[in-house]
């Protein structure tokens, strides 16, 4: 009753009849317009109307399912509507109106909840006993109700839609590609403008999306009670829509709670949406819906994209999605449902979860977060893998780490990096022995992760290395045990070897996103290669030198890992090359170097050479000149040193931290100092920030008679000048102290007199002068060593320094000149006098000349004509020549003891010294004695002398740059010294004088720069002897220094420079100007030779476009595409101006040239025809026009081209040889074994992506028995395909099986759009392969089966 009820409320018997065949001609794709009067009364009862009817159909549903059970006794639904004279045709006909006018894009609230429920009763409909009898399923109808859902339901939530707001590098590339001809884009422009102006237009209140989320939630029932009853198996298209409408729904709502993936449920007990999708999804892989492998690969290929958070659309690639916690959590529930699936139907669902990872690694985009999500569900769908899948797939992984893509190869690192965290499977667990080798995870750590360290690619290159550090802080010890084999001293480790991308084609390297075909992917390898210990850490070592930023800053953090856990030693080197990383050209390396060695001390704070590391990276980074380095460096310093000065007491002892700190100022006392500078400059920095309280000092002054008092007499002699309120008292009796002790070290003793010096203007003049007499009485005696002297006559100056100056230059006169009055009657005793040398002492005569040079600056009025003939006839007395001439000896100095007295290298050392401090006072003395030391430089024989010759004349550069720079030359003569350490000294000098600008690049400075680079020491590089490089014995470096200068030039340098080649060498010997004689001939060929370098080539035609060589661009973004576009439109106009350029200058200087040389017989020729053969590989197919004017030149150019190719034609077959069958059973060489023929596949659809191996010349050779050529037809079968090039049988498998499919296992299974496996038995035609067919041997499967359906307009045209 209530049925019959329900339907008089849609008043079927009022519906023309003619309306609803005119609805069912058109196969329900269009709305067609009712009746206005019975239109209206449909609309104004359809809510009663529809919900009494869907309750009644519901329980007539239930009845007439439980009746069939019983022989069947109630009242049949069809036979109520025969009874009610209403026609199942009008029933479904108004049921559409209503669902095509809720799917209308300007559909109100009403007609969206009214659709949904038409929907609704139609599918409750068809899940009636009979419906296939009484002609209710059509399949355009129902997929338009399966996926009303997506046209209701608004975008974000009723909110204005903004598309394309989170695009994928691969969409945003789409712009710079021209548009096809026959695609409409403007109407699809115009379309999508409407759509979402009409969809700006709606607003929805809280209350109308509720309506429409249970309306949605009905429908969505009514499809599971109908998958529940109501088989599709025969409708393989409708179970792919109702896949893509479940994955759709996994986005619908949030999921509270735990899902539950049980095999039955109670569909009114589900509480969300996404829940009933995955129930939806499960019920799909039932038996009768079809073969479960076909029904599996249709819902792991929708659920791939989830898991990818990707949008795919039914045409076109796929967009990323924002990765929202809601996108993140549909995907994890979208992995754990696979897991279920795996878990539940086993062997079965098995194949397709290899094919769904091998798809989530070829279709990753580049970004890291999508990278590090899509590497953890590889993770996680792994673990449900038993021994030999797991094996298969990781031997895959391992061919899928040398794609030529960039984005592929940097995920199989992360990839390895989620697998190594996993528990380690034992070769036991697979019963393959081929494959068992895949499974230990050395194999990821030796022949995957590190292998990819000399990636082509530096962002690879460094997410490898960053990853190998990772790798040590992982708890498994075989992981550890792992790398500790690849640096370990003596162990041999395989690695993989490393294709070489160039030799894949361009139509393999394509970006086919939407051609991917859901099918096995199958990939070989090439020959491995072994490093040991010794290499594997000098390529680390070698990527902290990396061109690029990232490369080095990854290195830096796996060197601090291999430190950090004892896998190589703390040697001095290995640390010495962390510490000059901070001091990088890149101011992230330098941060990331800071951090390392800070992390390092944090590690190994005891060990020594780990300090003075630490030491050497942060304390020099101070006066870096970016000042975010500075402030790191100031941060790590503080850290480390001033926040642990806490107050020392008997009762106490120091902690760990405490003594670091102690332990790391020691070091800057002693092995140090020459960090002293840096640190002053850090404690002017700090003393601005105020970090020396009184308590501070307090506290530092209670360390100055511990055992580490050095390091507290250092830290305060820094800070005391920043201080306000000392100790006094304290500082005063720790010098009493000093004065009465002897076991003071040197070092202690100036830090003391320095604070000394420093704390001068608190003290009362009384203490002040009994310190001055203290230290007058000191410097008499002249035990104190050098740097104490220096230190004592500075805190003299400190004592004695008034706010009158020549008060004060008094009290420096008076007590200065003492001394240089002592110092020059000890000079005079012990050269003038008749027994000077007898009483001669090495020792005390330096500590004079010391004390003298120190003191005469600050009393120069003090030093007489006497005192610098004394100091001048140290350096002269040695000088063979000067005896020889007497007459230019001193006056007033007795002839007899200059050839009487001979002193040591080190007396004349200091001795130069202490002239040079004298003449920095007066520069009549510069004038006089720049001579002496240019010819000591000259014919001196000692060491010491002429390396501080080199010092003091760059030293005078500075005062008196004019006087000096006549001497530069004599200066820069000493880069060809036979001593390195001169040598080096003379560098360094000379590059401080230019780049403050004292010295200029005049002369011969530059060239002897230049030489610097092939000098026998490589702290130095520099010529030994001399300076000429003349010759064949020096072809060499003379050729690194061309390579060198022309890789720091511009295009626009090098275009220049070939034209001043060409005119003041090229056409001066074509026109015989210059002599072609054996220096000419020997010109002429390094000119050819140079110009044959490839640095000379323009750097703009060199690069590729759209990035470095072997890393594609991958269409990051609009700035790259734009780049790329930029860089081949510059590209092609600079070959232009370069081709005409050498057309019109070069050729006829060549033709000349070639004429010439034939004419003498040089043999200059061969360099000349050598300098065309490089040349000409640009412009292969241009010889003739080129030399038209030279026909015969033209054919040997032509020829020796051809010889070139066929050269590199024999090298690359050699190089490529493969070895035959493997004996052992390594990972490396199961990879490599596939010597069976293969076939090239079509661009395919749906079918897991097919990774292209190298094609190699063996490749080839392998077959040359009964090897049949591919014809023309299969060549452009490959030259289509985008991403593919191979599928590889192995020997002794079942014929027609896929590789994908494990062995015993049964597949039937069809693709469509999918290119042909063919066996190796025969060839399919090309017709046939846009289907693969995965068979096995019993029989074939079916293709797919079309509706049985005809489109409106085929049934139209019949009509006619």
């Amino acid at each position: 009753m209530a049925l019959r009820c329900a339907l008089q409320c849609l008043k079927l018997n009022e519906i023309p009849e003619a309306w609803v065949e005119a609805v069912w001609d058109l196969e329900f794709t269009e709305r067609r317009p009712l009746d206005d009067t019975i239109q209206q009364e449909l609309i104004v009862n359809w809510e009663k109307a529809f919900r009494n009817l869907y309750q009644c159909l519901l329980v007539h549903g239930v009845d007439q399912q439980q009746s069939a059970g019983r022989d069947g006794t109630s009242e049949s639904v069809w036979a109520i509507l025969k009874e009610n004279g209403t026609t199942v045709k009008s029933l479904v006909a108004v049921l559409s109106l209503f669902v095509l006018a809720g799917k209308s894009k300007a559909a109100s609230v009403q007609q969206k909840v009214s659709g949904l429920h038409a929907a609704s009763v139609y599918l409750l409909l068809l899940g009636i006993p009979g419906s296939i009898a009484n002609k209710v399923f059509h399949e355009v109808l129902f997929d338009t109700c399966s996926n009303l859902t997506s046209h209701c339901w608004p975008q974000d939530s009723g909110k204005k839609r903004k598309k394309h707001n989170f695009k994928s590098s691969q969409t945003e590339g789409k712009r710079f590609k021209p548009q096809r001809k026959d695609t409409p884009e403007k109407e699809v422009e115009v379309d999508e403008a409407e759509e979402e102006k009409e969809e700006e237009e709606l607003n929805f209140s809280g209350q109308d999306l509720m309506s429409i989320r249970d309306a949605v939630v009905l429908l969505v029932q009514s499809l599971l009670r109908l998958l529940h009853t109501f088989p599709i198996k025969d409708r393989q298209q409708s179970s792919s829509n109702c896949a893509q409408i479940f994955s759709k729904l996994l986005y619908f709502e949030p999921v509270i709670g735990e899902l539950s993936y049980a095999a039955e449920q109670d569909i009114t007990k589900l509480r969300s949406v996404p829940e009933m999708a995955f129930y939806g999804l499960k019920l799909l892989c039932l038996p009768k819906h079809g073969d479960q492998k076909e029904s599996l690969r249709v819902v792991f290929h929708q659920l791939l994209y989830v898991i990818l958070m990707m949008n795919k659309g039914n045409r076109g690639k796929p967009s990323l999605l924002i990765p929202s916690q809601a996108i993140l959590a549909t995907r994890d529930h979208a992995i754990h449902f696979v897991c279920h699936l795996v878990d539940e139907m086993k062997q079965l669902a098995l194949p397709f979860l290899q094919i769904l990872l091998q798809h989530i690694c070829i279709q990753m985009v580049e970004k890291s977060e999508f990278r590090s999500h899509g590497a953890q569900a590889v993770g996680m769908l792994t673990s449900q893998m038993e021994g030999r899948d797991y094996a298969y797939f990781i031997k895959w992984l391992f061919n899928f780490s040398r794609h030529s893509k960039m984005v592929r190869r940097l995920f199989s690192v992360d990839v390895v990096m989620v697998l190594l965290e996993q528990p380690e499977r034992r070769p036991e667990e697979c019963q393959d022995p081929e494959l068992a080798c895949f499974l230990p995870h050395k194999f990821l750590i030796q022949s995957m992760l590190f292998a990819r360290q000399m990636d082509e690619s530096p962002s690879v290159q460094g997410h490898a290395l960053a990853c190998l550090a990772q790798c040590l802080e992982l708890s498994s010890l075989n992981v550890t045990r792992a790398i500790h084999n690849l640096f370990s001293a003596g162990t041999q480790t395989v690695l993989g070897s490393e294709i070489t991308e160039g030799s894949l084609n361009s139509q393999q390297t394509q970006k086919t996103y939407h051609t991917l075909s859901f099918r096995t992917v199958e990939i070989s390898s090439t020959d491995s290669s072994g490093c040991d210990a010794k290499e594997n850490l000098a390529l680390l070592l070698q990527h902290l030198k990396d061109s690029k930023t990232n490369v080095r800053k990854s290195a830096l953090q796996a060197l601090v890992g291999l430190l950090k856990h004892n896998v190589i030693p703390m040697s001095l080197e290995n640390l010495a090359r962390l510490s000059e990383r901070c001091r990088d050209p890149a101011v992230s390396v330098k941060k990331k170097a800071l951090q390392c060695v800070g992390e390092l001390l944090t590690a190994k704070p005891e060990c020594r050479v780990m300090q003075k590391a630490w030491l050497q990276g942060v304390v020099p980074a101070v006066v870096d000149s970016e000042s975010s380095v500075q402030d790191k460096a100031l941060e790590a310093l503080d850290q480390v040193l001033l926040s642990q000065v806490k107050l020392c007491s008997d009762s106490c002892c120091l902690d760990s931290s405490q003594r670091l700190t102690w332990d790391l100022l020691g070091l800057l006392c002693h092995d140090c100092h020459n960090l002293s500078h840096y640190f002053s400059r850090a404690v002017t920095m700090w003393s601005k920030q105020k970090k020396f309280t009184p308590l501070f000092i307090t506290n530092l002054i209670s360390h100055t008679e511990a055992d580490h008092a050095a390091g507290a007499w250092l830290l305060l002699s820094k800070v005391v000048s920043s201080s306000i309120r000392l100790p006094y008292a304290k500082i005063l009796n720790a010098w009493d102290s000093m004065v009465s002790s002897k076991e003071i070290s040197v070092t202690t003793c100036c830090h003391i007199l320095c604070v000394m010096g420093d704390i001068a203007e608190h003290l009362n003049k009384d203490t002040k002068y009994r310190i001055i007499d203290d230290l007058m009485s000191l410097l008499k005696t002249f035990t104190l060593s050098l740097e104490v002297i220096s230190a004592a006559v500075e805190t003299i100056y400190q004592l004695g320094r008034s706010d009158d100056v020549r008060q004060t230059q008094a009290f420096l006169n008076q007590h200065c000149g003492e001394m240089v009055s002592l110092c020059e009657a000890y000079l005079t005793s012990t050269i003038l006098s008749e027994k000077g040398p007898q009483n001669f002492n090495e020792q005390l005569m330096v500590k004079h000349l010391h004390t003298l040079g120190v003191a005469s600056l600050y009393c120069p009025a003090k030093v007489s004509k006497r005192t610098v003939l004394l100091v001048e006839s140290i350096l002269t007395t040695h000088s063979d020549k000067l005896a020889e001439c007497p007459e230019q000896l001193p006056a007033l100095l007795p002839p007899l003891q200059f050839s009487a007295l001979s002193l040591p290298a080190r007396v004349r050392a200091h001795g130069v010294i202490t002239l040079a401090k004298l003449c920095l006072q007066h520069e009549d003395l510069v004038q006089k004695y720049l001579p002496v030391f240019a010819r000591e430089l000259e014919v001196g024989t000692q060491v010491a002398v002429r390396n501080n010759v080199v010092v003091i004349m760059c030293d005078l550069c500075v005062r008196y740059t004019n006087i000096v720079d006549h001497y530069i030359p004599n200066i820069s003569a000493c880069l060809r010294d036979s001593e390195a350490v001169i040598r080096e000294q003379t560098l360094i000098m000379l590059t401080n004088l230019l780049q403050e600008e004292f010295v200029k690049w005049k002369g011969s400075l530059f060239f002897r720069f230049v030489v610097a680079l092939v000098d026998p020491d490589p702290a130095i590089a520099r010529e030994k002897v001399q300076f000429s490089l003349k010759g064949a014995q020096h072809s060499e470096k003379r050729f690194l220094i061309y390579r060198f200068l022309l890789k720091y030039i511009t295009d626009a340098q090098r275009i220049i420079l070939t034209h001043k080649i060409n005119q003041t060498v090229l056409a001066c010997f074509a026109d015989e100007e210059l002599p072609l004689d054996a220096d000419g001939a020997e010109i002429l060929s390094e000119t050819f030779n140079i110009l044959s370098l490839k640095e000379m080539k323009l750097q703009v035609t060199c690069t590729p476009a759209g990035g470095a060589a072997g890393e594609e661009p991958e269409e990051e973004n609009m700035h790259t595409m734009a780049k790329a576009v930029l860089q081949a439109a510059q590209k092609k106009v600079v070959s232009q101006v370069q081709k005409k350029t050498f057309i019109e200058n070069t050729v006829p200087l060549i033709i000349s040239l070639k004429s010439l040389l034939e004419q003498k017989h040089s043999p200059v020729l061969r360099d000349l025809m050598a300098y065309l053969q490089v040349t000409m590989q640009d412009y292969r197919n241009e010889v003739k026009e080129f030399f038209s004017e030279d026909k015969h030149l033209a054919a040997e150019v032509e020829f020796a081209l051809k010889m070139t190719e066929k050269e590199a034609m024999k090298e690359q077959m050699h190089n490529c040889t493969l070895k035959g069958d493997a004996k052992t059973t390594t990972a490396q060489e199961i990879v490599q074994d596939s010597h069976v023929r293969s076939r090239p596949l079509l661009p395919l659809s749906f079918a897991t992506p097919q990774l292209p191996r190298l094609n190699c010349m063996s490749d080839r050779l392998l077959h040359t028995d009964g090897h049949v050529h591919r014809s023309q037809q299969e060549e452009l079968v490959q030259s289509k395909s985008l991403a593919l090039e191979r599928t590889v049988m192995p020997k002794g498998a079942v014929n027609d099986r896929a590789i994908s499919t494990p062995k015993g296992v049964s597949v039937n299974l069809t693709f469509d759009g999918v290119s042909a496996i063919f066996s190796d038995q025969g060839t399919s035609p090309v017709g046939e392969t846009s289907i693969l067919y995965v068979r096995s041997n019993e029989h074939q499967s079916p293709g797919l089966r079309r509706w049985n359906v005809q489109s409106p307009l085929r049934h139209r045209s019949s009509k006619v």
